[in-house]
């Protein structure tokens, strides 16, 4: 599984979060950030971002970007000096659907599984996805429906179909787990 861009809100996101503006780096504006892609630098090869400030988005162009101890620093187009960046702390960080990559066969993103409908094999609706964990062993989905269950996204054993066109998920699994 691809991790986590997560969306916000049901079906398909068109935008997905990818990480989080974190604090200022120096004084010419650049900005530690916490990337939420698998590797953390694939977050610095989508351009340009859009950044959620409350509830303002802009638009920026990432200009450069490297590794920085254990997390990333980046360079904005627009954001010159230490003030410029401070007014981006805490933004979230999106970019458009349609500038990742298709996954490979039997590959998700994190993203295109929330508010899909999970059914067991015998048509019993367990809820809808609301999110997913990383465990280090394997995935989770967290699905909420008459109560939330965590259901281990394992393709095959657990999961054993997965169909985005008709937003759902059947599984190997018991109500009453």
């Amino acid at each position: 599984m691809t991790a986590p861009p997560q969306p916000r809100g049901d079906g398909p996101a068109p935008r997905i979060v990818v990480g989080r503006v974190g604090s200022a780096h120096g004084i010419q504006g650049w900005l530690r950030i916490q990337s939420y892609t698998q590797p953390q630098e694939n977050i610095l090869d989508y351009s340009p971002w859009r950044l959620r400030i409350a509830t303002d988005w802009r638009s920026v162009e990432v200009v450069e970007g490297r590794r920085q101890g254990k997390g990333l620093v980046v360079k904005l187009a627009g954001c010159a000096d230490r003030e410029a960046a401070h007014q981006l702390l805490g933004a979230e960080i999106f970019v458009d659907r349609q500038q990742l990559p298709e996954p490979n066969a039997m590959e998700y993103y994190w993203a295109d599984l929330i508010g899909v409908v999970v059914v067991n094999c015998s048509g019993v609706e367990l809820g809808r996805v609301v999110g997913l964990l990383a465990t280090g062993a394997n995935d989770v989905l967290r699905t909420q429906g008459d109560r939330e269950r965590l259901i281990p996204f394992l393709l095959n054993d657990v999961v054993r179909e997965v169909d985005l066109r008709n937003r759902t998920i059947r599984v190997d699994w018991e109500p009453d787990f």
